[in-house]
């Protein structure tokens, strides 16, 4: 090799190991790290969204829930009467239409201010079908006067208890007429 041949290939080698040194960054010093940014808070007083949903247990909408679930109890009322009315054989279309009822009165979404009243609904409501059941599948007469008697009881419940959500008064009856004849269930 020549001298300008080495020299030109020195000169070479020593641009080419400028050029890579240039391309390596050196290790960065050790800088502290940035300051932390003081963010601020403003917290306002605001009062809770009004909800449309009115309380059903209060005083001014309690009377309306009320009703809604007597409607169920008049249903009931009026077609046990029927049922009470028909011959045996044909008791198995009204103990059907009683149960329709009690299920759309289970089924009716309730306050729980008014789970008292609605409880006493559901059991007279039980107790009536049941005994219609025992009746219409011959149970003797005993069983059903219970029966009897434990519906008119629940339902002498529901009446109280209805008229205390609705802030009414009720009389006990002076006199107690009886019936000259045993009624038929």
């Amino acid at each position: 090799m020549t001298f300008k041949t080495r020299i030109l290939t020195a000169a070479l080698l020593l641009l080419a190991f400028s050029l890579l040194s240039a391309c390596v960054t050196p290790p960065a010093a050790a800088t502290p790290p940035p300051s932390p940014q003081i963010e601020y808070i403003v917290i306002t007083a605001t009062p809770p969204p009004a909800t449309s949903t009115p309380d059903p247990c209060a005083a001014e909408n309690i009377k309306a829930e009320v009703l809604k679930i007597h409607a169920y109890m008049r249903e009931f009322d009026d077609a046990s009467t029927l049922a009470a009315n028909r011959p045996r054989e044909e008791l198995a279309a009204s103990i059907a239409d009683l149960q329709r009822i009690r299920r759309a009165a289970e089924d009716q979404a309730t306050p729980s201010c008014l789970a008292t009243l609605k409880l006493y609904q559901v059991s007279h409501m039980n107790t009536v079908i049941n005994t219609l059941i025992a009746f219409m599948g011959g149970a003797d007469q005993a069983t059903v006067d219970q029966g009897i008697a434990l519906a008119r009881d629940q339902h002498d419940r529901y009446t109280l208890e209805l008229a205390r959500l609705l802030g009414a008064t009720i009389e006990p009856a002076a006199t107690i007429i009886a019936p000259s004849q045993t009624p038929n269930p």
